[in-house]
């Protein structure tokens, strides 16, 4: 099912064995238009450090009681290699985390699979993945910044520039609970079309500048003028493939109404 960002947001994280902090912020990949990582914060818990979790450790989500769980405990997460989540996350650091929890190298494909399954099998087969991948074990091995890991918060804001023009900001995220892939932008049109909200689909997004905090989408102003609106009530997979119909696109293989 498609959920928002902001709904994911400021949800308490829960361990097996107690509380741990609440979600901060979110750590996606530009290639591949994916959520890597959750960051939380531990408020007075390991002295408010701040932690990433991967989509691996989540148990399950409790939207209504607005609460993620874990599969981890409280020991497991605070023994953790840190991270400093001000800085830009190195693949080596990355690859740290990851080994020290057991879980596959993401990089490895475009989404995450098996999610929240810890059986032998699943765990054999994530070796197998960090052993096969001697390319990316090269490339982590050169510690350098990975470029495409982008802060959920730090994008929030970012215009939004058709063929011909500005046509508003990121106001929001909406991200498949089943893998992660970030799926579209909400856009925020007040300054043009007041009061209106419309998404962009992370498949049209031509080009992301990070120095002038721009994204430009391969559309007319025009056709985001006469596009359908978002109603984040109303959302259904029929709306979906209006709104790809709308801009001559083939309608992405839906999973649910969007809430």
């Amino acid at each position: 099912m498609l959920r928002a960002f902001s709904d994911l947001k400021n949800l308490s994280l829960g361990a097996t064995d107690g509380e741990i902090g609440t979600v901060k912020d979110a750590y996606f990949d530009d290639r591949h238009w994916t959520l890597r990582y959750l960051v939380a914060t531990t408020g007075s818990w390991l002295s408010g450090r701040t932690v990433l979790l991967a989509p691996n450790a989540i148990r399950g989500v409790d939207w209504e009681s607005q609460r993620v769980d874990l599969d981890l405990t409280r020991e497991q997460i605070g023994n953790a290699p840190g991270i400093d989540v001000d800085k830009p996350v190195s693949r080596q650091q990355e690859a740290a985390y990851l080994d020290y929890f057991g879980y596959p190298y993401y990089w490895a494909g475009p989404t995450w699979s098996g999610l929240g399954v810890t059986s032998d099998a699943h765990i054999a087969a994530a070796e197998m993945t960090r052993r096969a991948d001697e390319t990316t074990r090269a490339e982590r091995d050169e510690d350098r910044d990975d470029p495409h890991l982008r802060s959920a918060n730090e994008v929030h804001g970012y215009a939004i520039a058709a063929q011909d023009g500005e046509i508003g900001s990121v106001k929001d995220f909406l991200f498949d609970d089943a893998n992660w892939s970030l799926r579209y932008f909400v856009l925020d049109t007040r300054k043009w079309l007041p009061g209106r909200k419309v998404l962009i689909s992370t498949d049209w997004i031509e080009s992301v500048s990070w120095e002038t905090r721009t994204v430009g989408v391969a559309m007319l102003r025009e056709e985001v003028r006469a596009s359908p609106e978002y109603d984040p009530d109303d959302l259904t997979p029929e709306h979906e493939e209006v709104l790809h119909r709308h801009y001559g696109r083939e309608p992405q293989v839906t999973r649910g109404q969007i809430r």
